[in-house]
């Protein structure tokens, strides 16, 4: 854990870590990982391999620095409403104080999403007692805004249990919509003030094509399946996400952080495991992809590595695709 990070890189080889929400918090680069267990499972779905029970916060001076791992965070045991499947979680900061956002399932092995609280960055937190009212599903991520309001975004398919929310109330035999019919998009809620509840009920995100027309469950190139992550950039709100089936990091630009989002292209061609998920920063005057992939288990899906690269606009304010495996 002394040697300095490369871009394309295991940021950390002494667990195993996956879904990275990266921030700058006190001038350092924080990572909010989840932790994969490193035992045998087999592939589902539903997502049953992916059985995380606590988190670990990492940092790092600067992009050429070691990252340094600051132990455990939180673990299930400490969640009164959790039962299993600490997954991706997300952090923010808000007056003084530091929120970590994660799903778990409850005890009705429905995902409902968490927030604990820390006067640091780099933990403990302290879990509330339960879960945010209203929430569902997985993969939160919060944008602190300009104007001092944050908005979670959330939402996966499948094992995310997504599809059994279209109805506003979980229908445990719900699906999703058929390939020619518009595809379901993240949620959205702007937090209260206190980070410990959404001001409104979460509402869905439309993600347009070029044409104006919603991107069709079929267009597994281009639909949302998880990961959501929001960030803004000369002016305009930048929605990335993973594409599921398809493995790779596309995103879409609007002007509103709420919505609606034009489809522009992809950020992250596919990686070595199945699961694909991401986070975008600047640091000082340069932009970061923080991803993970499983080439450092030798492809095992549920045994992912952190890493990160450079990310790079065009002059019109796309963004350049990211080949993981530039070398090959």
């Amino acid at each position: 854990m002394t040697a300095p990070v490369k871009f394309n890189q295991p940021i950390v080889t002494h667990m195993y870590t996956a879904d990275p929400s990266a921030h700058v918090f006190e001038g350092k680069i924080y990572i909010y990982p989840s932790h994969d267990l490193d035992h045998e499972r087999a592939s589902n779905d539903n997502g049953d391999q992916y059985d995380m029970e606590d988190y670990h916060v990492l940092s790092m001076d600067d992009a050429a620095s070691a990252a340094v791992d600051h132990g455990e965070a939180l673990h299930v045991r400490d969640v009164p409403w959790a039962k299993q499947q600490m997954w991706a979680p997300d952090a923010a900061c808000k007056n003084g104080t530091y929120y970590l956002f994660f799903p778990a399932r409850d005890h009705d092995g429905i995902f409902r999403i968490g927030v604990a609280t820390s006067s640091s960055p780099a933990g403990p937190f302290a879990a509330q007692p339960s879960y945010l009212p209203g929430s569902f599903s997985i993969d939160p991520a919060v944008l602190v805004d300009d104007d001092d309001r944050a908005y979670m975004y959330f939402g996966g398919l499948w094992g995310g249990q997504l599809e059994k929310w279209q109805g506003g109330t979980f229908d445990p035999d719900a699906e999703g919509p058929a390939p020619n019919e518009p595809a379901l998009g993240p949620r959205v809620a702007e937090l209260s003030e206190d980070m410990l509840s959404f001001k409104d009920a979460p509402r869905e995100i439309a993600i347009l094509d070029e044409d104006g027309q919603p991107i069709l469950a079929g267009d597994e190139d281009r639909r949302y399946f998880e990961g959501p992550w929001v960030h803004r950039y000369n002016g305009l709100y930048y929605l990335s996400y993973s594409t599921g089936t398809t493995h790779k990091i596309v995103y879409a630009v609007g002007e509103h952080p709420m919505g609606p989002y034009t489809f522009k292209g992809t950020i992250l061609t596919p990686v070595i495991g199945w699961t694909t998920h991401h986070s975008i920063v600047q640091f000082r005057d340069k932009w970061y992809l923080f991803y993970h992939d499983s080439s450092l288990s030798g492809g095992a899906d549920n045994k992912r590595s952190v890493k990160f690269a450079e990310l790079r606009y065009n002059d019109d304010g796309t963004i350049v695709a990211i080949d993981p495996y530039p070398e090959k």
